[in-house]
């Protein structure tokens, strides 16, 4: 045939639609073109497919060869495309017989001396083709990533060469298994490892409940870290789709597959000096930021007034929908950032003006600039705030991790606060709708009128007024409490401490 047709995928945000492959060979002056919006790296693979090819014992056709990347107005990017167009072209020239290839989908960049090299972005590649019921042909480096995707018959190969005994049926390659038993979901660090501060373990076990998002306030060297650092430990255990999701994300990123992460929820904890574009994403060919990287996860941001105002700004509409779109010249990209929030601050710069230990030496101008590099329109959108005190050398010296609760004991309280909710609503509480707080918050007459007189106290917005009441209704959770009694408001109101009040 002087015409092959062979089916790959491209990489836009996590997703990773068909590209077909066309290949065509014509009696002209020989020439090598790839049409259908390639960028460098594609344009490129003409030379790595003419050395491979020859360095595999294959003859390259001196003839007019014209590969189309089909559809023309989606944009390709890297090697993947090496393995598929060489082996449409040797499909085409009649050097290898396959009549099944259409059940196959291929991925992989090819060395100058035909081996297969590891490509990026392979999970969502595999998830698609499951979806169309195909087999899947990538190099063996990128087993460990697609074998997650079950049912879906996946042949790893090293190099060209192995790729075409298999197609023409020399060589007989049974599907690969890899084993993932061996991978676990433990974290190593215990709640039992903080000393005192049952005040934060409870907001952070109220949090991780409903998974809302928490602001620690306090002076430096009171646990704020180490707190915001065991709460994956307490969270529900990640289930095999939210896992998946969270691969495909790290699948594409720089940051790559991490296997042993699997079963793990992504803890993110980005410098201050980081800019939007890495908290966000984005890029001249859109790259997920620290906010997808921590979808279904923690975003941990230390030392809060430190990060850029501009910065934090971008973090507000991603935090409220759970979704990142970014929109570039070379593309568009939608990325999931649903995540949970933990940041944590110093009352002041000097981070002593609520410690008992030490005197501020601030300045009221000093405070209030730092304070304000937070904006209120942020500091809404976080459902709780608390304060974090110092600890006194006499309960540091008498502690003893033994006496205090273990993160399998809180995660079991959690878990099952988590399964009334999605019972319930199908929803935890801190991704309610208006609509749903409405039906599943509903307060009696006595505890409307103290939530009330709070509100009218604390002049909070409309927004706030509905995450106390999440708040609340994750404590009555916890409570195994099917309404929400006025001990639950109180206590979500002492969640909600004012920023202008540390």
């Amino acid at each position: 045939m002087s015409l092959a047709v062979v089916y790959s995928r491209a990489n836009v945000g996590i997703y990773a639609p068909q590209v077909t492959v066309e290949t065509h060979l014509s009696n002209a002056l020989p020439q090598f073109n790839i049409v259908g919006l390639p960028e460098t790296a594609v344009k490129e693979s003409k030379d790595r497919v003419r050395s491979a090819l020859l360095q595999s014992a294959f003859k390259f056709p001196k003839k007019r060869i014209t590969v189309n990347l089909a559809p023309a107005d989606l944009p390709k990017e890297g090697g993947r495309f090496d393995l598929p167009i060489a082996i449409s072209i040797l499909l085409a020239s009649n050097q290898l017989r396959c009549p099944e290839i259409s059940q196959y989908e291929l991925a992989g960049e090819l060395a100058l001396g035909g081996a297969l090299r590891h490509i990026r972005g392979v999970l969502p590649f595999a998830l698609a083709t499951q979806k169309e019921k195909r087999e899947l042909i990538i190099p063996s480096s990128n087993i460990e990533e697609a074998a997650w995707v079950s049912p879906l018959a996946i042949y790893p190969f090293d190099d060209l060469l192995s790729v075409c005994a298999h197609l023409s049926k020399r060589t007989v390659c049974p599907p690969a298994l890899v084993s993932t038993a061996h991978l676990t979901n433990k974290y190593p660090d215990c709640f039992s490892d903080v000393c005192g501060q049952q005040y934060a373990k409870r907001a952070l076990e109220i949090a991780a409940a409903g998974g809302h998002s928490l602001l620690m306030v306090g002076p430096p060297g009171t646990g704020k870290t180490m707190l915001a650092s065991r709460l994956n430990a307490i969270l529900p255990p990640i289930t095999l789709s939210e896992a998946l999701e969270v691969a495909a994300i790290y699948s594409i990123s720089k940051q790559g597959f991490q296997k042993e992460c699997f079963w793990k929820r992504p803890f993110r904890r980005p410098h201050h000096t980081a800019s939007a574009i890495s908290l966000v994403g984005g890029g001249r060919h859109p790259m997920p930021g620290e906010i997808s990287l921590a979808h279904h996860g923690v975003l941990f941001l230390d030392e809060l007034p430190e990060f850029s105002r501009h910065v934090l700004e971008v973090l507000r509409e991603p935090l409220e929908s759970g979704k990142v779109h970014i929109s570039r010249a070379a593309g568009q990209a939608e990325y999931p950032a649903n995540c949970q929030l933990i940041a944590a601050m110093n009352p002041c710069p000097c981070g002593y003006l609520s410690s008992t230990q030490h005197t501020c030496s601030c300045s009221s101008e000093q405070i209030a600039r730092y304070r304000n590099k937070i904006s209120g329109p942020l500091l809404d959108r976080i459902d709780m705030h608390i304060e974090v005190p110092s600890l006194s050398l006499q309960h540091l010296s008498t502690f003893e991790a033994k006496q205090e609760e273990s993160s399998q004991v809180i995660q079991e309280r959690v878990n099952a606060a988590r399964l009334r909710q999605i019972a319930r609503g199908k929803n935890i509480n801190a991704n309610l709708s208006t609509h749903e707080i409405n039906k599943f918050c509903k307060l009696e007459k006595a505890t409307q009128d103290k939530l009330s007189m709070a509100l009218e106290k604390l002049k909070i917005s409309a927004r706030a007024y509905h995450r106390i009441l999440k708040v609340a209704r994750t404590i009555a959770d916890l409570s195994d409490k099917e309404q929400i009694e006025t001990s639950h408001i109180t206590q979500a109101i002492q969640y909600r401490k004012c920023d202008r009040e540390y």
